[in-house]
């Protein structure tokens, strides 16, 4: 068995895994993931980057969540030549159908938008790119073969592949492998996806698998501890309660999928037991509308807080001002509110969509508040806040950068140093190799020496981008 580690290798985005095994006398090869890079020039390049190999000659990919550093490059690669099955969990699916087709519009109309200022004379540095459009977007989803939680299936003579919930969004999954490759003993390869943290708002606990011989996890926050549930929530009220007196705006960048519902039930659930008092919300992302909407419909697969949080309000619609923005006009009418409002917008990283011209609009205004609720990537626009730039350019104009900046990791979705060894520790003896991925390369040092430290585990390797490994 080789996998040659083709993104996620020494950073944190753009996860895919290849896989080529020997299967019925022949090389059979598959993908684990195929996500997009993220964060600045760079990131594009290597998404332009062709693979090792022709995408004809892949057999199927496994897919463990929606998000789009996990999945964002799967039209691309079927228009390129790919036409097996993609085999996720039935959340996953029902998510991606609203990401791809939002992924495809936000790249056409980057495109434009550079289009236009070019022939007016605005427009400085390269083009943008549009990866791949709606209508390959649409043909993917015909590849899809849909799985539930627990499901063992054969997906190829000898591979057998189960899916358990890794707790980070709805329908995200660690994805089990049974490989019986020719003339050798079956292996268990388990493939974390990410691992979402125990104990947090909507989702359960990550499962745990009690058997591997090979093992590749995630190291987003491998070098960290998240505050506790507790800490986060006084320092969320804090700042929320600070920038209503000072009669400012909320504004908070989130993922669409997953830390937008996170939020809101935090929120909502905060007013709910009287430590935040009646609050104006405006959802800013008609991504994220669908996904909440979507996440209603698989209410059982929420944690109990959750599902108690939105029955109370359900029967108390009044406590909260919530409303969810539809077109663009409304959109930029938020930018007329001068304090008093919480939004929420995408992208996560805050290098697209409505919430670039939600900061343009309130980064100026001292009064404000910028609230970063998730890891925000080299290179991207939410990473230069984090990192305390005086000015950003938006729009081809600087904005001074005058509104407060508060990070707030314990409402991330993964997993921090502590959580991904609890995780670890679950499987019941050393695998014979464990590959460490998705995490800058402190975050993947530390938590690979931490692995042969605490754990005793020997074989912890910390893969290089495009090389290949034999397990």
């Amino acid at each position: 068995m080789k996998i040659q580690f083709l993104g996620a290798a020494s950073e944190v985005t753009g996860s895919r895994h290849s896989v080529e095994v020997m299967l019925s006398g022949k090389p059979r090869r598959f993908m684990v993931d195929y996500g997009m890079f993220q964060g600045g020039r760079e990131a594009t390049n290597k998404n332009l980057e062709p693979l090792p190999f022709a995408p004809k000659d892949l057999d199927f990919v496994v897919l463990t969540h929606a998000h789009i550093d996990h999945s964002g490059l799967l039209p691309r690669l079927c228009a390129q030549g790919f036409s097996g099955s993609i085999y996720c969990t039935n959340a996953t699916f029902e998510l991606l159908k609203i990401l791809l087709l939002d992924s495809a519009h936000l790249q056409r109309a980057d495109v434009e938008r550079a289009e236009r200022k070019k022939k007016a004379g605005k427009w400085h540095g390269e083009m943008p790119v549009a990866l791949y459009s709606r209508e390959e977007v649409e043909m993917t989803l015909t590849q899809f073969e849909p799985l539930e939680y627990g499901q063992s299936v054969e997906i190829a003579p000898g591979v057998q592949l189960e899916f358990r919930n890794a707790g980070h969004i709805l329908g995200s999954a660690i994805a089990v492998m049974d490989i019986a490759e020719d003339g050798r003993e079956k292996k268990r390869c388990v493939f974390s996806g990410d691992i979402g943290m125990k104990g947090k708002v909507l989702m359960p606990d990550p499962d745990l698998i009690r058997k591997a011989d090979v093992v590749v996890v995630e190291s987003t926050y491998g070098d960290r501890l998240h505050r506790s549930l507790q800490e986060t929530e006084d320092e969320l009220v804090e700042v929320i309660a600070s920038t209503m007196t000072a009669h400012g705006n909320v504004v908070m960048p989130a993922f669409a999928v997953g830390r937008t519902q996170e939020i809101l039930f935090l929120l909502i659930d905060l007013v709910r037991r009287g430590r935040l008092p009646h609050l104006s919300i405006w959802v800013d992302s008609p991504m994220a509308t669908a996904a909440t909407h979507l996440t209603q419909h698989f209410f059982a697969q929420l944690d109990g807080q959750s599902q108690t949080t939105f029955e109370w309000y359900k029967n108390n619609p009044d406590a909260v001002d919530l409303r969810f923005i539809a077109d663009v006009e409304e959109s930029k009418a938020l930018n007329k509110l001068k304090g008093g409002a919480i939004i929420i917008s995408a992208s996560g990283m805050c290098d697209a969509g409505r919430i670039v011209h939600h900061l343009a609009s309130n980064l100026p205004r001292s009064q404000n508040a910028i609230v970063i609720t998730g890891f925000q990537a080299y290179g991207s626009l939410g990473r230069r806040l984090v990192d305390r730039v005086q000015k950003v350019r938006l729009f081809g104009e600087e904005v001074p950068v005058k509104a407060s900046i508060h990070t707030i990791g314990g409402l991330s979705a993964h997993a921090d140093q502590a959580g991904l060894l609890d995780w670890l520790r679950g499987f019941e003896k050393a695998p014979s190799t464990v590959f460490v991925v998705h995490g800058e390369p402190e975050s993947s040092s530390v938590l690979a020496e931490c692995i042969r430290d605490e754990l005793h585990w020997s074989n912890v390797i910390i893969p290089e981008r495009l090389h290949t490994y034999q397990c």
